[in-house]
């Protein structure tokens, strides 16, 4: 049994849909990242650097954090999704540490600067709007030639295709990309993305929000863990 514990952003749906494919019996553990509960002590022992998604296998006791090290821990566990041939398995790889170094982060800072930031930054949105462009290109011209990412069907759609849900927010048509928006479309269809995307859909964050979520610091972060502690221990007695 894994727990998962989530929160509805695409790196927390895209575990959902790994679980989900990959037919491995989970429990959700829901962590709202709206109101602090990622600075509780307890998912800190889990997931030191205080984001989602984490899990933990029950079967092992082993806790994993970070979105891509998950997907490969369950493509492993599974034994699904993750080619084991060296050059297939590589190719594989090389697309989803393109997702969590590059799709992920620019896209995110795309939603921040264009939806979220509490000033207008032109040069920021156009910096991310430009690069999340660049990254949508980078995609098509792979999906031209390739059904998948990778070849099959594996982890590195798994990782991808939650961030092109947003593409809009993002500043992007995928009408521009037609081999980007037939594997989108072709993704979408999978009954097992269906069910892990239904788990939850990303919530837009209000003003209490946004002061656990952006211009956290170090010492914000204790902070934090602090008052959960308090809490508990007020709680408690």
């Amino acid at each position: 049994m894994i727990e998962l514990y989530f929160f509805p952003s695409p790196n927390g749906l895209k575990i959902a849909i790994m679980l989900e494919e990959c037919g491995l019996p989970y429990e959700v553990k829901p962590v709202n990242i709206g109101r602090g509960e990622q600075f509780h002590p307890d998912y800190l022992a889990i997931n030191p650097n205080n984001k989602i998604p984490a899990i933990v296998d029950r079967d092992t006791g082993i806790p994993v954090f970070e979105s891509g090290a998950i997907l490969v821990y369950l493509a492993e566990k599974a034994g699904r999704f993750l080619p084991a041939a060296p050059g297939d398995r590589m190719q594989c790889l090389s697309w989803l540490f393109w997702q969590v170094g590059g799709l992920g982060p620019m896209a995110g800072q795309a939603h921040h600067f264009r939806a979220f930031a509490s000033e207008q930054v032109p040069y920021g949105i156009k910096r991310y709007t430009d690069e999340c462009n660049r990254l949508y290109g980078v995609m098509d011209r792979q999906l031209a030639t390739h059904e998948y990412l990778a070849g099959e069907y594996s982890i590195a759609d798994i990782a991808c295709w939650p961030w092109i849900v947003p593409h809009e927010r993002q500043g992007q048509e995928l009408g521009d990309f037609p081999h980007l928006e037939r594997w989108f479309e072709s993704v979408r269809a999978r009954p097992a993305v269906q069910r892990g995307f239904n788990l939850g859909h990303e919530k837009m964050m209000d003003r209490e929000g946004y002061r656990f979520l952006y211009g956290q610091t170090a010492d914000m972060v204790d902070e934090q863990t602090r008052q959960q502690t308090e809490q508990d221990t007020g709680r408690d007695s």
